[in-house]
C-alpha cells in the first residue's frame, strides 16, 4: 500500500512513505502529552513548521534504522554482490534518500497542489498496485459468480463510504443580532455547526496499516538459520501471528482504527473551544446554556458520531480480510485501501471544485474591473 511496488522491485522508493507516516504519529501524539509541543500547535503558522521540523529530523531517523535494517536483510540473505560498507554506504545513501523525496513531493503537493500530498503519494501507490492485485486474485479460477459478488459488493461498500463520508450532524445554533429599528431589539439569526460522522477522515486507517506494517518488515530483515537465536525466533513468531488475516492481527487493527479515530479527533476538534467561540460571538444550542453546558453537549454528540465513525471503518478495513479468511477466496482489493481510494478521491474532487471556483470569480471579477 505505501510502497506502489517498490519494494517488490528493490528500487530507491522500497521505504515508502512509511518513515513519514511513523514520524508523524510520534510527533502527532506527543504534541497531545508534552507542554512544550502541545504549545506551539497554538503558535499558528510557526508552530506548524516548528513541528514539521521535527516531523522531518523524525523521518530522517526512522528512514535510517529502516534502511539499515533492510541492507542487512538482503546481506543475510545472500541477495548482494558485495558485504560490508562497500554496500552499506550507497544502499543505505539511496534508500534514504528516496524516502526523504518522496517526504518532500509530499509537502510540496501539499503546498502548492490540490489535496493533500502525503494521501495523493498513497493514493497513487494503491492505484500502481491495484491492477496487479486484481489479476492475482483473478486468476485463481474463480467462477462467475463469485467474481459478480465481489464486483456486486465492491459498489456497495463504495456507495456506503461516499454516504458516510458525507453524512453529517448539525447542531442548531442561534446568533443574537442587535438592531436599531425605532427602539432596540434582538433578533435572532439561525445556523448550524457541522458535525461530520467521520472526522478523522483516512487517518486511522494509514496509521493502522503502517504501524502493523512495522513487525512484517522486521520478519524481512531476520532470516532464519538452521540454528536461530532467541531474538530470531521471537521476531519470526512476532511476524507469524501478525500476517493479515491472523485473528491477532484483526484484533489489533480494529482497537488502532478505534483508538486514532478518537485520538486524531479529539486533535481536530476542541468541544471547549468551540463552546468559548460560541459565547464569545453572542451564538448559543438551542436549550443548552452557554459555556460548561454547551461543552459538555458538544462532547456528547461527538463521541457518539466518532463512535459510529470508529466502528464504520473498522468494517470497512477488517470485511475483507475476515472473508478471505473465511471463506478461503483471494480478494481483489483490500478495505483499507478502497477506503484510501474513495476517501482521498473524494476530497481531492471538492477541492478541485473549489479552486476553479476561485479562479473562476477571479476571471470575472478581473472582467467586470475592466
Amino acid at each position: 500500500m505505501f510502497s506502489g511496488g517498490s519494494l517488490e522491485r528493490m528500487s530507491i522508493m522500497a521505504l515508502g512513505i512509511m518513515p513519514y507516516i511513523s514520524a508523524s504519529i510520534v510527533v502527532q501524539m506527543m504534541s497531545a502529552i508534552v507542554p512544550s509541543l502541545e504549545a506551539l500547535k497554538k503558535e499558528g503558522e510557526s508552530g506548524r513548521r516548528t513541528l514539521n521540523k521535527y516531523t522531518r529530523q523524525g523521518t530522517l531517523a526512522l528512514a535510517f534504522v529502516q534502511a539499515v535494517g533492510m541492507s542487512t536483510g538482503l546481506i543475510a540473505g545472500g541477495l548482494t554482490l558485495t558485504t560490508g560498507l562497500s554496500f552499506y554506504i550507497p544502499a543505505v545513501t539511496s534508500l534514504v534518500a528516496g524516502s526523504m523525496f518522496l517526504m518532500w513531493l509530499g509537502e510540496q503537493i501539499t503546498e502548492r497542489g490540490v489535496g493533500n500530498g502525503i494521501s495523493m503519494l498513497i493514493l497513487a501507490s494503491i492505484i500502481a498496485s491495484a491492477p496487479g492485485m486484481i489479476s492475482q486474485a483473478f486468476s485463481q479460477n474463480l467462477n462467475l459468480i463469485v467474481m459478480l459478488l465481489f464486483a456486486v459488493l465492491g459498489i456497495a461498500v463504495t456507495a456506503a463510504i461516499v454516504f458516510i463520508e458525507r453524512a453529517q450532524r448539525r447542531v442548531p445554533v442561534n446568533y443574537a443580532q442587535k438592531q436599531q429599528l425605532g427602539r432596540k431589539i434582538y433578533a435572532q439569526q439561525q445556523s448550524h455547526l457541522p458535525l461530520k460522522i467521520n472526522m478523522a477522515g483516512v487517518i486511522p486507517a494509514i496509521f493502522a496499516s503502517s504501524l502493523l506494517l512495522l513487525p512484517a518488515s522486521l520478519g524481512q530483515w531476520t532470516t532464519v538459520s538452521e540454528n536461530p537465536t532467541l531474538t530470531q525466533e521471537i521476531i519470526q513468531n512476532i511476524t507469524l501471528v501478525l500476517q493479515p488475516g491472523q485473528p491477532l492481527y484483526l484484533l489489533l487493527f480494529g482497537v488502532m482504527i478505534i483508538f486514532f479515530c478518537y485520538f486524531y479527533t479529539a486533535l481536530m476538534f476542541n468541544p471547549k473551544e468551540v463552546a468559548e467561540n460560541l459565547k464569545r460571538s453572542g451564538a448559543y444550542i438551542p436549550g443548552i446554556r452557554p459555556g460548561q453546558q454547551t461543552k459538555r453537549y458538544l462532547d456528547f454528540v461527538l463521541n457518539r458520531l466518532t463512535f459510529i465513525g470508529a466502528m464504520y471503518m473498522t468494517i470497512i478495513c477488517l470485511m475483507p480480510m475476515i472473508i478471505q479468511s473465511a471463506f478461503n477466496v483471494p480478494v481483489p482489493l483490500g478495505g483499507a485501501s478502497l477506503l484510501i481510494m474513495v476517501v482521498v478521491l473524494m476530497d481531492f474532487i471538492a477541492q478541485l471544485q473549489a479552486h476553479l471556483m476561485t479562479h473562476q470569480y477571479h476571471d470575472q471579477t478581473i472582467i467586470k474591473s475592466s
